[in-house]
């Protein structure tokens, strides 16, 4: 037997062994059989090894040997360890560093290299890093490449530029698919121009584009944000038509528009028809149900929760006691948030948790209460429950109190206008006109002044929704 075939069966032994590795150890051992054997430059022993240390948490390991042991290794080498971290959860911008490395090093990237070297960069919302590999796509003629812009798009929609940089790259592009469309529609979404995400949306439908799920999931939170139920409907009846199953991200997608365009019944029917529901499904529900008002429905769809054995998460304990709230159940509000308090759940209540039962509190009357709750918490009280105790007091007709939360609100934000206000016609409601005077001198000091108040209305006229300004 050569060395050629010696060297052949001592690669498949390494690889089925990778293929077995239980523990850290035992990969680390493996390596050493790589180095102590020259097979560094292996390409397809590299992925497995690559592979293996990201399911053992040694990403670190593999970058170490490719990196810094074999000085110049294969293209594809660093294409696996780019992707791998831009896969992983480890804080850093590795990838990046990878392709320094590479540049250093005089190795040429492949279309292979930006689509995931953008992630990791999208990831850690990098803008300036971007921007200088972007100026390596145009050097090495990738732009036309539809993944690599695909992936551009997502990193400046991702920094917050989805208006200029985004919008312009898209307008540019000679070809788009359904990704390049999705991304564009996502990060209008997420700067809040929700009407120009649906824009694009119903564009998409015209230039002959079909959407996918993942298009659907952003188009619904889009309605969902913007108050849009007409075209949520529609998109619902889309999904009926093109017969796709209800999965857990497009259900709890629908559930969460209907419920914030206060259509909670049919968020309620999609739940009942969904085969597969996890956390985020119920507390779609419960929080549609809080906002709705409807604090015992949210409470029974809780308890049907833990009854099947779903775990809750921070977010469903504070639509439960948001519910309970809203709804005035303070029995059932204490009787939750001990249960939170004594770690039912797994974990403490956090700054939310007690924004939620002193709004309860305060909402109740149980002022004394919401104070002495804010006088023992772990933290400094944050302006929500400022917030809630002077709209609890005002309603009560505790002027005190008022005045006590009203000071503590405009503590905390100085420049806000509106606190000073508050408290100006708190001092004008006791009669103290020398004290409205001096909250006056204070806003005249600091530059502040009225701000005049708008609003928009949405009428639907023959069928058509138009905006209106108030």
């Amino acid at each position: 037997m050569n060395t050629v075939q010696i060297s052949k069966l001592i690669t498949e032994r390494i690889i089925t062994l990778l293929n077995r590795c239980n523990n850290q150890i035992q990969v680390k051992q493996i390596q050493a059989q790589i180095i102590l054997h020259n097979l560094h430059s292996h390409t397809t022993l590299a992925s497995h090894f690559i592979t293996s240390c990201q399911n053992h948490n040694l990403l670190n390991t593999a970058f170490h040997l490719y990196t810094i042991t074999l000085p110049k290794p294969h293209l594809f080498i660093f294409n696996t360890l780019i992707r791998a971290f831009s896969h992983s959860h480890i804080p850093n911008n590795t990838p990046f560093t990878i392709y320094t490395h590479m540049h250093h090093n005089s190795i040429t990237p492949n279309n292979y290299t930006f689509p995931f070297l953008f992630k990791s960069l999208s990831d850690s919302r990098e803008f300036i890093l971007a921007q200088s590999v972007h100026t390596h796509v145009v050097k090495f003629c990738f732009l036309d490449d539809i993944y690599v812009q695909n992936s551009l798009l997502d990193v400046y929609a991702s920094c917050g530029y989805v208006t200029t940089l985004c919008k312009q790259l898209f307008d540019e592009m000679p070809k788009r698919d359904v990704v390049s469309w999705t991304v564009l529609i996502m990060g209008f979404k997420n700067v809040g121009r929700c009407d120009d995400a649906l824009l694009v949306f119903e564009q998409m439908q015209y230039v002959g584009v079909v959407p996918n799920q993942v298009t659907m999931v952003n188009a619904l939170a889009a309605c969902a944000k913007f108050g849009a139920i007409e075209m949520g409907i529609w998109i619902h009846d889309m999904i009926r038509r093109n017969g796709w199953e209800l999965d857990v991200r497009l259900g709890t997608a629908l559930i969460d528009m209907y419920s914030k365009c206060g259509r909670v019944e049919e968020g309620l029917s999609v739940f009942k028809s969904m085969k597969e529901k996890n956390v985020f499904t119920w507390n779609a529900v419960i929080k549609g149900l809080a906002l709705a008002k409807s604090g015992i429905a949210a409470i029974y769809w809780f308890n049907r929760m833990e009854q099947d054995g779903i775990k809750a998460d921070e977010v469903t304990l504070i639509a439960v006691l948001s519910a309970c709230s809203h709804s005035g159940l303070v029995d059932m509000g204490r009787k939750i948030f001990g249960f939170l308090s004594n770690q039912k759940y797994g974990f403490h209540p956090n700054a939310k948790h007690y924004a939620c039962i002193v709004d309860l509190f305060a909402r109740s009357g149980c002022l004394q209460e919401a104070i002495e709750l804010m006088k023992c918490m772990p933290f400094e009280p944050t302006k929500a429950m400022w917030g809630s105790l002077l709209v609890g007091s005002k309603s009560q007709g505790d002027l005190e109190f008022s005045e006590f939360a009203a000071k503590k609100l405009v503590e905390l934000e100085p420049d806000n206008t509106a606190y000073y206000i508050h408290l100006s016609n708190l001092y004008a409601e006791m009669g103290r006109w020398s004290d409205v005077e001096k909250v006056r001198k204070m806003m005249k000091d600091r530059k502040l002044t009225k701000d005049l108040g708008f609003s928009f209305l949405e009428v639907e006229q023959g069928g058509n929704v138009r905006e209106l300004l108030a």
